[in-house]
């Protein structure tokens, strides 16, 4: 029996939707890499799961793999698809509903545009939240990589994110210096790596290479995690447009011992069957 799955993408951050509502995930990592393959699968940066929610106080839980076949803590650009599934199926109450995610509870809601609004929580600057191995929390880090050192901010939005600020973000090396911080000895379990120019105290442009997937078209961690990074810094404003190689989403942080909100779009692409 095939195993049905929605195809879904959040500003070209790509990925497959598996309802496991009714039965567990049935695919170990071999298989996830081989569904995740754009030659011979069907081809995703993440798979998604929709699962029940062990917790009365979130509707449902999702899971969140990577294509090599490494579990995820946290996809801003996943919640959103997730969110916007769960709504076309009926599944999804009106305003804010909470979900369960790898790295805990976060709050969604599907706008009248049909974006979808999520509270990533606050940001994270401990380096213990990371992990980071460095003996103190500091706006910037000087971490060793090979053939020199590579100046960095550090966040976790559930999921590690270094930021490289760039004169000019088309020209960044983000498949030379993105593998090398990903693989850095001074992040132990690995990380995102975020590559920002600052346009103006309300516009960031961005790419990001994702830890276990290599760059991708956008991720909302890293967008939310850039933000975070320079609104600390007081680099820009509280409301930010970060425009990503696949679209622009909407950042806004007011600052410490306050939630981040991410704001964008959700779409659906096509619906199929795997067969192994």
């Amino acid at each position: 029996m095939g195993m049905a799955f929605s195809k879904m993408h959040g500003i070209g951050n790509d990925f497959v939707v598996i309802d496991c509502r009714q039965r567990p995930m049935a695919l170990d990592t071999v298989a996830i890499r081989r569904l995740g393959d754009r030659h011979f699968g069907v081809g995703f940066d993440q798979l998604l799961s929709i699962e029940p929610s062990p917790d009365p106080e979130c509707a449902f839980r999702y899971g969140i793999w990577n294509r090599d076949g490494s579990r995820s803590g946290q996809c801003g650009n996943g919640v959103r698809c997730v969110a916007a599934w769960l709504a076309r199926d009926g599944s999804l109450g009106k305003g804010l509903v909470s979900l369960m995610s790898p790295s805990g509870p976060v709050r969604v809601e599907v706008l009248a545009d049909a974006r979808v609004r999520v509270d990533m929580g606050e940001p994270r600057f401990s380096p213990s939240a990371l992990p980071l191995d460095v003996p103190h929390e500091r706006d910037h880090y000087d971490i060793d990589v090979a053939g020199g050192s590579v100046r960095i901010g550090a966040v976790s939005m559930g999921n590690p994110h270094a930021l490289i600020e760039v004169d000019n973000v088309d020209a960044a090396e983000v498949d030379v210096i993105g593998p090398a911080v990903e693989h850095a000895e001074a992040f132990p379990r690995g990380c995102n790596v975020g590559f920002a120019q600052i346009q103006s105290r309300s516009t960031i442009a961005l790419r990001v290479w994702e830890r276990g997937v290599g760059e991708t078209r956008a991720c909302g961690s890293g967008a939310c995690a850039a933000v975070a990074i320079l609104r600390r810094r007081n680099q820009i404003d509280a409301l930010a447009e970060v425009h990503l190689p696949g679209g622009m989403l909407e950042i806004q942080w007011q600052g410490r011992d306050h939630p981040l909100w991410m704001t964008g779009p959700a779409s659906f692409v096509f619906e199929g069957v795997w067969h192994e």
